[in-house]
């Protein structure tokens, strides 16, 4: 039975993703700017709702930019999962953009794509971050650079906070967590680690034991005279701190695998 809700909810969740796309595509053109972000973050809630996930908001999202949002990286699912708490522009590898509907998908929501493997490609995504944020927006970062398990942040890389700092912007922490319905412990079903890959990952989300997703958004923060390295560590003690000591800081390592997101 459990497969079999599985199968019907991968094949809901790819209607909506195909109503998504299709809005994109035909809607978006014809839309104002506020409009659409609405309807990516409406869009988001339903897919969580077709998969299965509650979602648990606590803080207080922010309620227009400029601020540079940054969170722990846990999975494929982080982006839809914020979307749902807060529309924000994602920063991202180039390689998704050319993904098959996801790409559509991720372009639509304003995501902002960094060529990873090229150093001087960090350089020109920083400005087009700082250029966002100048215009108002949120933007949203997993500094870690890849995913976690959870139970340790990695070191935050700083190329990306110096958007912040150039576009004179706040700075706002935020935790992810998926945890078990039942036990209230980590759930590791959501988890893209290792040897994992997006498949495995998305089955074991969709027939593995129920969990929630929780976001929880910290206080706003300046950059008050730190350059980009001191803020990084500072914003990543102030994530581990969220997660009420789910992510010890003091961890020397963690499960890594490539990220969907940067």
């Amino acid at each position: 039975m459990r497969s079999l809700r599985a199968f019907a909810k991968l094949a809901h969740a790819l209607l909506h993703a195909l109503g998504g796309w299709y809005m994109i595509r035909v809607q978006f053109p014809r839309w104002d700017q506020a409009r659409r972000d609405a309807t990516v973050q409406d869009w988001a809630r339903g897919m969580l709702r077709v998969l299965g996930i509650p979602l648990q908001v606590e803080g207080e999202p922010p309620v227009h930019g400029p601020v540079l949002l940054v969170a722990n990286h846990l999975s494929w699912l982080d982006i839809l999962v914020l979307h749902a708490a807060r529309h924000c522009r994602f920063v991202s590898k180039s390689d998704v953009k050319h993904w098959p509907l996801i790409g559509t998908l991720a372009t639509g929501g304003g995501t902002l794509y960094i060529e990873r493997e090229k150093r001087r490609d960090a350089m020109r995504v920083v400005h087009h971050m700082a250029e966002s944020l100048k215009a108002g927006d949120i933007v949203a970062v997993f500094p870690e650079g890849t995913t976690g398990d959870g139970r340790v942040l990695l070191p935050f890389h700083a190329n990306l906070i110096q958007a912040a700092i150039s576009a004179h912007a706040p700075v706002q922490p935020v935790s992810l967590r998926f945890v078990d319905g039942e036990s209230g412990e980590d759930s590791a079903g959501p988890l893209y680690l290792g040897e994992d890959t997006l498949v495995s990952s998305l089955w074991r989300t969709l027939a593995g034991r129920p969990f929630v997703a929780q976001v929880r958004f910290g206080e706003p923060q300046v950059a008050g005279g730190r350059d980009r390295r001191e803020w990084a560590q500072d914003l990543r003690e102030a994530v581990a701190a969220l997660r009420g000591g789910h992510g010890d800081v003091t961890a020397a390592r963690a499960a890594q695998s490539s990220s969907i997101a940067c």
